[in-house]
């Protein structure tokens, strides 16, 4: 999920240098404009609370008995964000200027975060399930989608917003209100929410007396936010008001209504070295899916507390501010895309890695839960991953800031990265989907040993003749390693590819001037 913010992030600052190259020699000066960036700064938080939401729920779903093929559907809450381009012109282009240009789309848009967040509180409890009561994951998969849907239609809001709310010597503080804001937003949405929620974590850091239950529900956390949402939307709608004057006309430099805004992404499309590009994209992260996707849930899974694994984000934040400035110098010049490659293998390996500790966890946790010696081997392998995915997020934003043509604005830049997000999300779905699919199980049962537990009837079977479908193989391990074969082979494929576009000139990726 952080991936696609950092992506987002990229995208934006490249959007304010194309869209007036004159900031540059105008030196920043925040008199005047800090009420502008805490507004900025408490709208993107807002933003990050549904994002860390649907970042928590299949951790609170992965004991609840659902499937993997289960958690695969749920995956889908994160994919509008990916394809929020597919609307963006629409919410660019269509607007009531007595109101406001993002305030037709900024205050109603988050007055049904607010109300939908509601509703879900007054259901969210049954929809998760219980002990004896299956979690109703279409409900779950549908309400959640169409939160994010809403929350990436405001993030094309307040990103516009934000290139008028500020004075011009300002705009490039966005990108920072941006991170920080995102950041703070899903810290509490996913850190918070299920360190508070969790009764061992309350138990035994906030409690003196231990009870059964945390400080906060789903349902309680979903209602406050719902209520915050339409309160300071209201106030933003009586106190904010949005400057008219000719900044618009720039900011929206060479799209003029929105049949152009997509005849500019057709033609950008149209370019061999983008559709080129957009393979690779597309296909680079196949042999990651196996550890970003399940790994996580497998940890849960094997009696990791999941509020442990959430706080492990929170030492490393400092590092992922400071790690794109340190990895900068090594995708500053003609070819930013190897210090990429060089990333690619080493990301490979922390499939079997991580594989490696799910399979010893059971043994290392015993019945006292994790030790200070498994969590600092569970924070190194995460800081390893985080290095590695971080290398090639800062190497393959430089590149698309390298090649994307400035005569189309942001257009370009926010293709690239929706190419890039769908490559992240399809084969985390995929390899949700495939790990029921690759596990063998067999039923205990004296007379059905042929019993696979392939299907819901093969299980109710089993059960009913006093059976238990006992698990051989687990299809995780069998996926890990078929990730990391088709990586490598991948790279075979990929290195040579990539080398070949970096060598391309100028002129392979603008629109009219291809050579």
């Amino acid at each position: 999920m952080s991936v696609t913010n950092r992506k987002k992030t990229a995208e934006k600052v490249q959007l304010i240098e194309n869209g007036d190259t004159n900031l540059s020699n105008e030196r920043s000066n925040i008199k005047g404009d800090e009420w502008n960036i805490a507004v900025l700064l408490f709208l993107y938080a807002l933003q990050g609370i549904p994002l860390g939401l649907a970042g928590a729920v299949p951790m609170l779903l992965q004991n609840r008995g659902i499937t993997y093929t289960q958690q695969a559907e749920f995956s889908f809450v994160n994919w509008p964000f990916s394809v929020k381009l597919l609307w963006a012109p629409v919410v660019d282009a269509l607007f009531l200027p007595k109101f406001g240009r993002r305030k037709t789309w900024l205050v109603p848009i988050q007055y049904l975060l607010g109300v939908m967040m509601i509703l879900m509180s007054l259901n969210i409890t049954e929809w998760l399930g219980s002990e004896d009561r299956a979690p109703n994951m279409a409900l779950l998969t549908i309400s959640f989608i169409f939160l994010n849907f809403l929350a990436a239609t405001q993030d094309i809001a307040v990103d516009g917003w934000a290139l008028t709310m500020l004075k011009r010597c300002n705009v490039g503080h966005a990108s920072t209100c941006n991170t920080v804001g995102q950041t703070a937003g899903f810290f509490l949405g996913y850190v918070l929410f299920l360190a508070l929620e969790s009764p061992y974590f309350c138990n035994k850091y906030l409690r003196y007396e231990p009870e059964e239950t945390g400080l906060v529900t789903l349902s309680s956390f979903l209602l406050f936010w719902g209520w915050v949402f339409i309160v300071t939307t209201t106030l933003i709608a009586f106190l904010k008001h949005e400057k008219n004057d000719a900044v618009d006309s720039d900011e929206s430099k060479g799209v003029k209504d929105i049949v152009n805004a997509y005849q500019q992404l057709y033609t950008i499309v149209k370019l061999p070295a983008v559709r080129t590009l957009a393979l690779v994209l597309f296909t680079a992260k196949i042999g990651f899916c196996a550890s970003d996707a399940v790994s996580g849930l497998k940890l849960v899974e094997a009696g990791v507390p999941r509020e442990d694994l959430a706080l492990l984000a929170v030492p490393l934040v400092p590092v992922q501010i400071i790690m794109p400035v340190i990895l900068a110098k090594h995708t500053t010049g003609p070819q930013p895309l190897s210090l990429w490659l060089r990333a690619f293998p080493l990301r490979l390996l922390v499939g079997p890695i991580a594989a490696a500790l799910v399979a010893v966890t059971p043994t290392l946790l015993g019945d006292s839960g994790p030790s200070y010696f498994y969590l600092f081997i569970l924070m190194c392998l995460y800081v390893f991953h985080q290095t590695c995915l971080y290398c090639m997020f800062v190497a393959v934003m430089a590149f698309f800031a390298k090649v994307s043509d400035p005569t189309v604005g942001g257009t370009y830049m926010t293709l690239l990265n929706t190419v890039s997000n769908l490559g992240t999300n399809w084969p985390n779905t995929l390899a949700l989907w495939a790990v029921d699919r690759l596990t063998y199980r067999t039923c205990t049962a004296e007379n059905l040993k042929d019993n696979t537990c392939s299907t819901e009837l093969e299980t109710e079977v089993c059960k009913s003749n006093g059976g238990a479908c006992d698990e051989r193989i687990d299809g995780f391990y069998i996926e890990t390693a078929v990730c990391l074969v088709v990586g490598f082979l991948w790279l075979q494929w990929g290195r040579r590819t990539i080398q070949r576009l970096q060598r391309l000139p100028p002129s392979a990726w603008q629109i009219g001037r291809r050579g």
